[in-house]
């Protein structure tokens, strides 16, 4: 299903919940990689909250630097409630992004801010918290780069209690 790289970098993530809530979002919008930094999930990693045991298939890797791991070809897209960012509705996502994102009790440091390719935000009243965010963008990501859906998704990515159908 990969025609091109998802990562999602997350700036010292509060909480095992939120990762694994973005573990989750990050199985079902195609991500290849998440990054963290700080040392807060580090602590907490072993509570877990992982329920589809996404990181088996992707990884999940502590970093130092976000800032190190741009690359050529590769876009570093901050999504924060930022002055002057680009609403998520006006968006056009990079072929290859690694979109970092700030934690829930604090703000991306301005020196990543500056280094980013784009900065977007989500046009909410108030703010979500981390996992809906990354769904959110991640959702927006597929929804404008998707040529078209096919009806089998849902029989692939439903819950083996469901079996509901439209008549």
């Amino acid at each position: 299903m990969s025609e091109s790289f998802i990562a999602i970098g997350l700036v010292n993530p509060k909480s095992p919940t939120n990762v694994g809530g973005v573990l989750r979002a990050a199985g079902c919008y195609d991500a290849q990689a998440i990054y963290f930094s700080g040392n807060r999930y580090a602590r907490a990693a072993k509570y877990h909250t992982d329920t589809k045991n996404v990181a088996d298939n992707i990884p999940i890797k502590q970093v130092d630097d976000f800032i190190s791991l741009k690359v050529a070809g590769r876009a570093l897209v901050c999504v924060e409630l930022v002055e002057g960012a680009t609403p998520l509705p006006q968006f056009t996502h990079p072929d290859n992004a690694l979109y970092i994102f700030g934690p829930e009790d604090g703000s991306l440091p301005q020196e990543i801010v500056d280094a980013a390719d784009a900065v977007v935000y989500v046009p909410t009243i108030g703010c979500m918290n981390l996992a809906a965010t990354v769904n959110v963008l991640l959702y927006d990501r597929m929804a404008k780069r998707s040529t078209g859906f096919d009806a089998s998704q849902i029989l692939t990515s439903r819950d083996i209690n469901n079996r509901l159908t439209v008549e």
